[in-house]
């Protein structure tokens, strides 16, 4: 059933309603066979799915398979203190689990206050009698009654027009308002004149509809089951850390398993060797990463959140770092979504211009500005700042699809005028006449080619053109309004105006080697004339439509998409997720913008969707990533510049966790290769991984960005977060020299004792809990030193600054207090295996630390004079 082509009777019939209205056994009936008109979320996971799938990923299953080992060793060999360790790593991932979980069902409550896609409420006719209703209860068949200013409920057919005009915008992504009438249609439903679309603005007019589709049967509906269809993107945040951890896992395990065969090799029971075996992997997995990770990353979306950009996934927040093209609607995203006139010529003073387009014309003033269709109003705005005359309005004939023009006859000062406004191929036919010098003067063919020509320029910037032309009369006109012999007045040109920050955020995307193409469901012209104002064009645009988009094979579609000043225009939702798709596949980064219902199937398939949130739809807010609360393009820059800087951060405090493995690996390889007591125990590298690293690790998450960061190139896909020189730097520079340190201290306090090699010490003896406590002490130290160097992989700590990064000294301190709990007090001592130091210790280890610091100066000095003055500052992955 072709619902637009139907007469009026045929559509009451069809949907066995009235124009009455339905009763209200109808209405519980289809409510009770359709459903409650809203927009479902599809694929919704339960929040038990939800919450478990923060217990069930990689690095969980490594953490809690770590646990497991922990428990199984208590078993075989109770009293070492693993129960204690396993029961904490369990309250590591409890912690992880519930604050990631936590931190996601918050956004999502934020998210729902910006649901506002129905109106509330929207009067209907019911058994003759009209009612308001809730827009939920709407159900096919109800009369529905449109006025200025509403929200449609739900798709319908016209019955009845008084000049009711829509705005698409939400649906289609096109900015211009449409008149609607209540004759039958041939056309295609999308092209329909007498067609209303739910979650549309009545910008003008009124009328009725009949409800023929609500709910996920609406076109908003069947845009939204098509977004739920689609399969998001794995963020690169996500790819990165899964193979962080199966490295470090495959690290672990390997390690444990090469010295169980050690110890076979040595002559050591099956027993001993296994938990010796245990003890290697629980010190090589970094039990803080998870935390640290999850923290850092919540920490950089609260910076977001005040700087307007909302995330809903924490992964998000890196990703978008990475982007390396982002594909941005136009309408309500690069513009203010307000008509507004750009400019106006005219051939004398514009006084008779602008009277026309005050008063041929229905928008009306009112308490909050002025009301009506965009472009009605912003033609009142306009003149009403100009001319200051009263009018009284005798006759109209109003604007339609086919004259395409308006025309009233007013009385003005005394005057009868009739007023002409439209498509200036329209109105300049009825123009007979011009003011010139001297007076009004005959249009000839030189003065009509002059306006054609000038017509041409002022289109030729993407204005949406309007001609103003006028007559004057001697009498009342007793039938239709006289539309000849008109004199011409002017051309006004009209434009969505782009937001006043957008140019300079594409600039900053530029230097940053971020791609910017507009796809949008505008005319091309228009869409080009924005593009150019803005900046995003520095040359002739190449103009795309849908149409030919969507006939367009794939391979020549991928060398379009390479060519510079690429615009797509006329784009349906279908067309626009296809572009997205191809510039993944071609290993593109890619970032969506959009605030309609039309956007939304590309925001979620992109590998970061932005959405705005005063003007985006629920729908468009509901599939993205990240959410605009103030609608600003530029929110996206400032958003990027955070995802850059905590990817670095990220791989700094990798950096500056691995060091520690070292340490905490070493005392275990001397124990079982020369015979010495165990230097470090399982509970003193807990007290490291979990304790003593945890807050210094957080503060360099929350490390400035360099100055440059936004002159970089985007990162390429192919670097890693964990890569060859970041493992070589952590493992066998840094944690070399943390691990002499700790050994250091041990064999100092164990030769101070007066131990003599291959003695044995009791566990619970005090020299060996002082031993071991000093080889605590040689890690956190170091690990004080260590926090400075990897602030930056290439910047020295003098061009840093000590004080730069405040939280990173409190976060010392906390380790410090901690360290000082842990060694000084009877609770510490009893839990982590630990005895007193005196002060003889600590300044032996002090020069440990300095050298530490003073080597990786070093080592950024000669990278400084390797790399030359232009590779300063820019932290690579050489790490």
């Amino acid at each position: 059933m072709k619902i637009q082509a139907l007469a009026h009777d045929e559509v009451f019939s069809s949907l066995l309603s009235s124009p009455r209205g339905l009763d209200d056994g109808d209405v519980a009936r289809r409510l009770a066979e359709y459903g409650p008109n809203e927009i479902r979320q599809l694929h919704v996971r339960s929040m038990l799915s939800r919450l478990t799938a923060h217990f069930t990923h990689f690095l969980a299953l490594l953490l809690w398979f770590a646990a497991g080992l922990c428990f199984l060793s208590e078993y075989l060999h109770p009293g070492e203190g693993l129960l204690r360790l396993g029961v904490a790593i369990l309250a590591i991932i409890l912690i992880n689990a519930l604050f990631s979980f936590i931190q996601e069902y918050r956004t999502e409550k934020a998210i729902e206050e910006l649901r506002k896609l129905l109106p509330f409420r929207i009067a209907v006719l019911r058994n003759g009698v009209e009612t308001e209703v809730d827009a939920g209860e709407i159900v096919p068949g109800d009369l529905v009654l449109l006025r200025e200013g509403d929200k449609v409920p739900a798709d319908g057919r016209v019955v009845l027009s008084n000049r009711l005009t829509v705005n698409n915008a939400p649906l289609t992504g096109e900015s211009d308002s449409r008149l609607l009438s209540d004759a039958p249609w041939e056309g295609d439903v999308a092209e329909s004149h007498n067609l209303v679309f739910a979650g549309t603005l009545v910008v003008g007019g009124g009328g009725q509809v009949v409800v023929y589709a609500t709910g996920m049967a609406t076109e908003f509906g069947k845009i939204a089951h098509i977004t739920g269809g689609v399969v998001q993107e794995v963020s690169p945040l996500q790819v990165e850390i899964l193979r962080v951890t199966r490295i470090v896992a495959a690290i672990a395990v390997a390690c444990g398993a090469c010295f169980f065969v050690m110890g076979e090799l040595f002559g050591r029971g099956f027993w001993n060797n296994f938990l010796f075996a245990i003890g290697i992997i629980i010190a090589l997995v970094p039990e803080g990463l998870l935390p640290t990770v999850t923290l850092s990353l919540a920490m950089a979306s609260r910076r977001m959140a005040r700087r307007n950009a909302l995330v809903k996934s924490l992964n998000a927040v890196e990703a978008l770092g990475s982007v390396d093209m982002i594909c941005t609607d136009k309408t309500g995203t690069l513009t203010q979504n307000l008509m507004t006139v750009k400019s106006l010529w005219s051939p004398d003073d514009g006084a008779m211009a602008c009277t026309v387009a005050l008063f041929c014309n229905n928008a009306t003033p009112s308490s909050d500005g002025v009301r009506g269709d965009p472009t009605e109003t912003a033609l009142y705005r306009y003149a009403a700042e100009r001319v200051r005359l009263d009018a009284e309005r005798l006759d109209e004939a109003p604007f339609d699809a086919d004259r395409k023009r308006m025309a009233t006859v007013n009385r003005i000062d005394g005057r009868l005028l009739v007023l002409v406004k439209g498509a200036a191929e329209t109105v300049l036919p009825l123009c007979g006449r011009i003011p010139r010098e001297g007076g009004i003067v005959a249009l000839d063919c030189a003065l009509t080619t002059e306006l054609e020509g000038r017509h041409r320029a002022m289109a030729g910037q993407g204005l949406r053109m309007m001609a103003l032309a006028y007559r004057e009369l001697d009498q009342l006109p007793s039938q239709e309004i006289p539309e000849q012999g008109l004199v011409f007045a002017g051309f006004m040109g009209l434009e969505d105006p782009p937001r006043p920050e957008v140019a300079s955020a594409l600039r900053q995307c530029r230097s940053a080697g971020i791609r910017v193409i507009m796809i949008t469901g505008d005319a091309g012209p228009t869409a080009a004339a924005i593009a150019r104002e803005i900046g995003l064009l520095e040359g002739e645009p190449v103009i795309i439509q849908g149409k030919e988009c969507a006939t367009m094979p794939d391979s020549q579609l991928r060398r379009e998409l390479k060519q510079d000043n690429l615009i797509f225009a006329r784009m349906s939702p279908q067309n626009k997720i296809h572009v997205v798709s191809l510039l993944m596949e071609e290993g593109h980064r890619v970032a969506v913008t959009g605030d309609g219902v039309n956007d939304a199937s590309a925001l979620k398939k992109a590998h970061v969707g932005v959405a705005m949130g005063l003007s985006g739809t629920s729908v468009a807010r509901e599939a993205a990533d990240i959410v605009l609360l103030d609608d600003n393009f530029a929110s996206i820059v400032h958003a990027i510049e955070e995802g850059r800087t905590v990817f670095q951060n990220i791989r700094n405090f990798i950096t500056y966790i691995f060091a520690s493995n070292i340490p905490e690996l070493i005392p275990y390889i001397a124990y079982i290769l020369f015979g010495i007591p165990l230097p470090l125990t399982i509970m003193q590298i807990l007290a490291v991984d979990l304790g003593t690293d945890m807050f210094p690790a957080l503060a360099l998450g929350s490390e400035s960005p360099p100055p440059d960061i936004m002159r970089r190139p985007p990162r390429p896909k192919a670097e890693r977060l964990l890569t060859g020189g970041v493992l070589t730097r952590a493992y066998l520079f840094l944690g070399l020299l943390e691990a002499l340190a700790c050994m250091g201290g041990y064999f100092y306090v164990m030769q101070g004792g007066g131990w003599e090699w291959p003695q044995t010490l009791a566990p619970s003896s005090t020299l060996y809990l002082r031993a071991t406590t000093a080889c605590l002490a040689g890690i956190i130290a170091t690990q004080v030193a260590n926090v400075f160097t990897c602030r930056s992989p290439h910047l020295s700590i003098v061009t840093l600054g000590f004080l730069s990064n405040r939280l990173l000294l409190v976060g010392i301190a906390l380790e410090l207090a901690l360290a000082l709990l842990i060694i000084y007090t009877p609770g510490g001592n009893a839990i982590f295996g630990c005895a007193p130091l005196g002060p003889d210790v600590w300044l032996l280890l002090l020069p440990f630390a300095l050298l530490l610091l003073g080597a990786d100066e070093v080592r950024k000095l000669v990278h400084k004079r390797l790399s030359g003055s232009a590779s300063v500052g820019r932290d690579s992955a050489v790490g």
